[in-house]
């Protein structure tokens, strides 16, 4: 049996024994999708007709696994939180996971919602929110140039790979994400329009750590000016106004 195999079987029996009136589920991660290692786990999507929401962590059959147990309107409501953060993870599940069970069609009719959701991608980073965006990345590569201690020059370079890969799939218009999901949207990227952003920007992280900024700068700037160039001098951002407290009832 491959890993794979045992992964589904396991799956299909802890959804059995723990959720036996589910009307759907499904198995998604590194096991269903490729590049499982000795530590990947098994996220579990469970769907019921009523219920909470919740999520839990656990060991079952020597599999550490991730269980998320919604409705349908809550996989719908986690998928519209997960559009405005450009983070697709709730769609993600359900569509690009195994299906375990489908019991009623339901199950099938969230996959149809979920690989639409996904398809159709993030909202446009526009207005104040793309301003910011160019602001924290200019300000990051002037610290950059700036030099420093090689412990701060590590975390700042960091920072400019991180937000230079999220400005750049935000004025793609590709979803984003954290860890190496970012870097797989990255990739998935770099694969359909024919860029090499992935590797070269690796490349400069590198050459960061190493002590030469030079080609990390390059490359952010190249993303940058993708969504307007630098931004620093005449950068404004309004602030929220406290919430004033109510005042005290007068006695009549």
């Amino acid at each position: 049996m491959t890993s794979r195999e045992h992964a589904l079987e396991s799956a299909r029996r802890l959804v059995a024994e723990r959720f036996p009136d589910a009307t759907a589920a499904w198995l998604s991660g590194s096991v269903v999708l490729g590049g499982a290692t000795s530590t990947s786990d098994l996220d579990i999507t469970v769907l019921q007709a009523s219920g909470g929401a919740h999520r839990e962590s656990l060991q079952y059959d020597g599999w550490p696994v991730e269980l998320f147990v919604h409705t349908a309107d809550s996989v719908r409501h986690y998928v519209a939180k997960d559009r405005d953060r450009r983070r697709p993870t709730m769609a993600r599940l359900v569509s690009g996971g195994e299906m375990l069970l489908d019991v009623d069609g339901s199950g099938a009719a969230l996959v149809a919602e979920c690989t639409a959701a996904v398809a159709a991608g993030p909202p446009a980073l526009e207005g104040s929110a793309l301003e910011l965006a160019r602001y924290g990345l200019t300000d990051l590569l002037d610290d950059l140039v700036g030099g420093g201690p090689p412990a701060i020059m590590a975390a700042v370079a960091v920072e400019v790979w991180r937000e230079a890969t999220e400005l750049l799939l935000a004025v793609e218009g590709r979803w984003s994400g954290t860890g190496k999901w970012l870097v797989r949207e990255l990739e998935a990227h770099d694969a359909v329009a024919g860029s090499t952003y992935a590797p070269r920007l690796l490349a400069a992280l590198r050459a960061a750590l190493d002590g030469d900024p030079g080609p990390l700068v390059v490359v952010a700037d190249e993303v940058l000016d993708l969504a307007g160039g630098r931004l620093w001098a005449g950068f404004r951002l309004g602030g929220d106004a406290p919430v004033s407290p109510a005042s005290p009832r007068s006695g009549g």
